[in-house]
């Protein structure tokens, strides 16, 4: 039976850490629940917003309507010819899931070790970091569909995958709510090292043959090296996007900024690091009022206690405005904002 609560704060449910309050509030816990939600007043009548970890979110407002948070439980895994199909609920936390898998065996997610947030929210933005992405190690998905009430699958080509980006960011966006992720692994070896700082903790560390268990190791000491923890400052991680530019453009740009970090981003394009070109801007370690950017990575916007979202947005748009003026390089913010 659902249980509906009133003016919730959800100050505990979003990572930054911002106080807002939701009108109604409601934590899913099965597909059954779904179901009977739609023959609910409280539905019919309120916009919904569904939430996973809030890992990926900036309240500026409070919510004037319906909140669900997606805690649906389940983790399972079958092996067959050198391939793992794993299932996890919606509401498995990531890093839980990655860990199951490493500890396992299971290759294919180790790189994408201690990024916060839920197993639902994966698909959703096309989750990525330290050159694996969700798409490289995603099956299918399972979804509600709030207009009519049906579950349905969608498959990799269904997804429309891009960088941070997938259909329910688009046309779908609202629609569906996912319940569920199939992942496909494997029992054979198949390690990413290419990402610069991993290679080099490697080599300090005179691995030669790493396995994945090493490459989760070093993707979690990289990650709290540069990455504050929401639980003792509030942060929502990478808050803009890495921007890709095509290569004629680069090459202007690494005329006037020989030091520019990029990386190849195919279809002659190319990945800018975002974290770089806001730090050249000033802005890294920096405090205005209650926020600010991280220490140790500048693309990090933090919440140094009682920092409204609104001052966070503004924040972030003065970034955005500077390292436009500076590089000509539009800044797109990876993190939802309400």
């Amino acid at each position: 039976m659902l249980v509906i609560q009133e003016n919730i704060s959800l100050k505990a449910y979003n990572t930054f850490g911002i106080d807002v309050k939701a009108r109604f509030f409601i934590d899913i816990l099965t597909k059954e629940d779904l179901v009977e939600l739609r023959n609910h007043v409280v539905f019919k009548q309120n916009k919904v917003l569904v939430l996973g970890g809030g890992s990926n979110m900036l309240f500026t407002e409070d919510y004037d309507g319906l909140v669900l948070k997606i805690s649906i439980p389940g983790l399972t895994a079958e092996v067959a010819d050198g391939q793992v199909i794993v299932r996890a609920g919606a509401g498995v936390v990531w890093n839980d899931l990655v860990n199951y898998c490493v500890e396992n065996g299971y290759a294919g997610m180790e790189n994408l070790s201690l990024i916060p947030g839920t197993v639902g929210a994966s698909p959703i933005q096309n989750i990525g970091a330290y050159g694996v992405e969700l798409k490289d190690v995603f099956e299918s998905c399972d979804a509600f569909e709030l207009a009519t009430g049906e579950f349905k699958q969608f498959n990799h080509a269904d997804c429309h995958f891009a960088y941070r980006d997938s259909i329910f960011k688009n046309e779908f966006k609202g629609q569906y709510i996912i319940t569920g992720v199939v992942f496909k692994l494997f029992t054979r070896i198949r390690i990413n090292s290419q990402y610069g700082a991993i290679q080099s903790l490697l080599a300090e560390r005179r691995i030669t043959h790493p396995t994945i268990t090493d490459i989760s190791n070093i993707v979690s000491e990289i990650r709290v090296s540069k990455l504050p923890d929401p639980s003792t400052i509030g942060n929502a991680g990478s808050f803009f996007k890495n921007p890709i530019i095509d290569r004629s453009r680069f090459e202007k740009l690494k005329h006037n900024f020989p030091e520019v970090i990029s990386y190849p981003a195919g279809d002659d394009k190319v990945k800018l690091a975002a974290g770089w070109l806001i730090e050249q801007c000033g802005f890294k370690g920096i405090t205005e009022g209650h926020t600010g950017t991280w220490k140790n990575q500048a693309l990090v916007l933090v919440n140094h206690g009682g920092a409204t979202g609104k001052e966070v947005y503004s924040f972030s748009e003065k970034i955005i405005d500077t390292v436009f003026s500076k590089f000509d390089v539009k800044l797109e913010r990876e993190v939802n904002i309400l």
